[in-house]
């Protein structure tokens, strides 16, 4: 079954399970990625998993800890695997940040019935945002396209997660882009805009800007989101 090539993490500290899951997955067209302890969990995370199963009862870091940590870095379904019967434990579980709690031993049928509905949702959520980027134009304040997303008003550009560290300069032009998002901006249209008809410095270090936020956006994995078009200006090409 093709997945368009989700990428799921698996976090748990018995080895059976995890070479039983990630067969599993990968037979239903996922990519997996595995963890056997909570460091080793946090860190994978910087992968940019579509989907991340986690088990509880692991060593250094316990699932619910590891949860915590990792929350406000990724937006993505996390499903916690677990023993623990009582309904605190359950309790714990979403509070720590959880989107699901599936009891060991499960079926396999059900565990992926489950899979498949979180990113159902998923994808749903990120066409309504579309679309609504789509109907308010320019007014816009939030925009998400793939991994990027970004605050127009509030000077803040996510990239899987993290912010990429833009100059006020560089959100300014990054936001004029987005805001013009298939049209092509002149580099005097782009410093006219983000700097005014007073400004003082050369339009060309413009493509300095440009140069920069680019590096940024794909020092966090990313690529293709502004476009060159020789002689004329740049333009942000993902919709």
């Amino acid at each position: 079954m093709e997945q368009n090539g989700r990428k799921i993490l698996v976090a748990d500290d018995e080895e059976d399970i995890r070479v039983l899951l990630g067969e599993c997955l990968k037979m239903e067209g996922y990519q997996v990625m595995t963890a056997s302890n909570g460091t080793e969990a946090v860190h994978a995370v910087q992968l940019l998993p579509d989907l991340i199963l986690l088990d509880v009862n692991m060593p250094d870091i316990d699932g619910y800890l590891v949860c915590e940590k990792i929350r406000k870095y990724v937006k993505c379904p996390i499903l916690f695997l677990s023993a623990r019967t009582q309904i605190q434990d359950r309790v714990s579980g979403f509070r720590a940040g959880g989107d699901d709690y599936i009891l060991k031993p499960f079926s396999m049928e059900e565990l992926l019935a489950r899979i498949e509905a979180h990113l159902r949702r998923e994808d749903r959520e990120a066409m309504q945002k579309q679309a609504e980027i789509k109907q308010t134009g320019r007014g816009i304040r939030f925009y998400r396209q793939g991994e990027m997303a970004v605050d127009l008003d509030g000077y803040m550009a996510l990239y899987g997660g993290q912010d990429i560290g833009l100059t006020r300069m560089e959100f300014n032009i990054l936001r004029e882009l987005i805001r013009n998002r298939g049209q092509v901006l002149s580099k005097e249209q782009i410093y006219e805009a983000v700097r005014g008809y007073e400004g003082s410095a050369d339009a060309n270090i413009v493509t300095e800007h440009i140069r920069r936020i680019r590096k940024k956006i794909e020092v966090h994995g990313g690529t293709g989101y502004i476009g060159t078009v020789w002689g004329v200006g740049y333009r942000w090409i993902a919709e």
